[in-house]
């Protein structure tokens, strides 16, 4: 009963494989075995010799017609060594048990949001199913979602939003008197993961299938996605420049949006973006902020910014203006004093952009990848506004790693004075000029010697202080639970590290406390699209997967902005 041309331990494999085939295993045939496998690192115990893994194979495959059960494939007109050119055998990692289970091989640290500030985390894992609206069962049951999607939904903060959302769904008009005398908006944001990035960092995405992670597969489900959300601005990080320039940017373009980019400097082939509907706001400038400077060695890395100056077309008097900022931190997490630099250089910039003409702030909105978990010195500093780094370690700075490997206490002050900001994170001219038009009305400080005054207010300073009040549109737990959520998911790790800060208005419901009016009006969060747990993200294998093509989740949040 056995096919006379089948070798041995291919007859063995496929007689104990019977039990073990489901629709997860795929046989590639599009490229020969010399030139498109790799080995697995570990074979099934059922297995006696390496498994070869096609590295590129269509996403258009369709198994073969002799392919069933196994006697029906001996019997077929099949025949080994008319396919050892063109065909190899392509398994899920064998310490998988299903589709929605993750590797058992696989170690991932929750990289410091263990020792974060939430008396809810030691939470028993039991409760985990208590989370509402976001385990598949409910929403397959909820939303019809087809197998290996979760269902994200809505969380608004007034009742009056939600209605407007329902009768947008609808399309009706929104007749609502104060709705026709606001200004209401949404922003996402979203790392795209650059095709780049994640060919260099493969180790990362182990738990996916190889067609999953090529880019022709990728960027239709981005922009879906982004087409879905519809947002009216977008902050995206790992914008690849080459895709940026052949089919990102007109692609937005046609959703009518504007786009602005800034890539990252030296070598790198990314960066951000920022891209907003022209129908909904005009541009006043754009501010694309460098990190690296070559003068001073601790700014030796290539990231960057972008600071946008937003005029809304409605509802909004004529010098109305939102500032909407958008970076990607430096990730390693032994290096907290670049990553608190290049947040200083970020800041100063919006502070230079944001003053309106009386000297306040307009409202501000802050996007990013901010490589650092909740609760961090560097979290803390974003929301409190301040922050004392006498005795902090580099690199406990991000709260990235449980464990820091970086001891080296940061310096004070952390950057040099050539680089001309102050340690309250603004250009120093513009202190000085602050500082001395603040002295002559109250004819304290003397006019002709500001300079002075600034050195020695801040001559051995570890104090770091922003004036901007900002809070969280994320509560990073979930309050039933206590359970963290989600911004990224890979085989490393799976943690919040991407943020929408913004300056809440003194109505603000959903502002954490200590959050106050930012200056000139603020803005009140309406509602947001609900994040997930690390669990949930496994009941579809991670990030990326069929239908979530980064290894990050987009952001999503309604404001309303509030004028004085």
């Amino acid at each position: 009963g056995r096919h006379p041309m089948l070798p041995r331990h291919v007859q063995r494999l496929g007689r104990d494989w019977i039990t073990h085939w489901n629709g997860s295993q795929i046989l590639a045939l599009n490229s020969p075995v010399s030139s498109c496998m790799r080995w697995a690192g570990h074979s099934p115990p059922w297995v006696s010799f390496p498994l070869p893994i096609s590295a590129d194979f269509s996403a258009n495959w369709r198994f073969p017609q002799f392919f069933g059960p196994w006697r029906q494939f001996q019997n077929s007109n099949w025949h080994l060594d008319n396919y050892t050119q063109s065909c190899c055998f392509h398994l899920p990692n064998p310490s998988m048990k299903s589709e929605g289970e993750e590797p058992l091989t696989k170690k991932r640290r929750l990289s410091g949001q263990d020792d974060t500030s939430a008396p809810e985390q030691e939470t028993n894992l039991s409760n985990q199913k208590e989370v509402s609206c976001h385990s598949v069962a409910q929403n397959e049951e909820k939303h019809g979602s087809k197998k290996g999607t979760i269902k994200r939904h809505w969380e608004y903060f007034c009742q009056q939003s939600k209605t407007m959302k329902i009768a947008k769904n609808k399309g009706s008009d929104q007749s609502n008197t104060e709705s026709e005398a606001s200004f209401d908006f949404t922003v996402m944001s979203y790392n795209i993961l650059s095709q780049n990035l994640l060919e260099d960092n493969s180790h990362l995405y182990k738990h996916c299938r190889q067609r999953l992670l090529f880019w022709t597969y990728r960027f239709p489900n981005i922009l879906q996605e982004i087409k879905e959300l519809d947002a009216d601005v977008l902050c995206l990080q790992e914008v690849q420049e080459d895709h940026y320039r052949t089919e990102i940017k007109s692609s937005l373009e046609f959703l009518g949006y504007h786009c602005e980019y800034k890539m990252r400097t030296g070598r790198k082939p990314d960066g951000c973006a920022i891209c907003f509907k022209t129908s909904k706001f005009s541009l006043i400038s754009s501010n694309p902020v460098e990190f690296f400077r070559r003068d001073i060695p601790l700014l030796d890395r290539d990231n960057v910014g972008l600071v946008l100056l937003l005029r809304p077309k409605f509802h909004c008097k004529a010098s109305a203006a939102i500032c909407i900022a958008n970076t990607h931190l430096l990730y390693n997490p032994r290096r907290g004093d670049i990553k608190l630099t290049q947040l200083a250089m970020l800041l100063a910039e919006i502070a230079s952009v944001a003053p309106q003409k009386d000297g306040s702030f307009c409202p501000i909105i802050i996007c990013g990848d901010f490589n650092s978990v909740p609760g961090s010195p560097l979290y803390r500093f974003i929301k409190e506004g301040k922050l004392n780094y006498e005795g902090l370690a580099i690199g406990k700075v991000s709260g990235q790693e449980q464990f820091p490997r970086g001891q080296r206490i940061l310096s004070i002050p952390i950057w040099p004075k050539k680089l001309g900001i102050s340690q309250n994170c603004v250009y120093e001219i513009k202190q000085q000029q602050k500082e001395e038009n603040a002295g002559e009305k109250m004819e304290v400080a003397k006019p002709d010697n500001p300079q002075e005054i600034v050195i020695a207010s801040e001559k051995l300073s570890s104090k770091l202080r922003h004036h901007f009040k900002l809070s969280s549109v994320y509560s990073h737990y979930f309050p039933e639970t206590g359970i963290p959520e989600v911004t990224t998911c890979h085989s490393r790790s799976a943690v919040t590290v991407d943020y929408i800060f913004y300056s809440a208005a003194n109505d603000d419901t959903a502002a954490q406390p200590g959050a106050e009016d930012s200056f000139c009006g603020g803005l009140k969060l309406l509602g947001r699209l609900t994040l997930l747990t690390e669990k949930d993200l496994w009941t579809v294998n991670g990030l990326p997967n069929e239908n979530n093509s980064s290894d990050h989740l987009p952001l999503l949040a309604e404001f309303r902005l509030i004028e004085r």
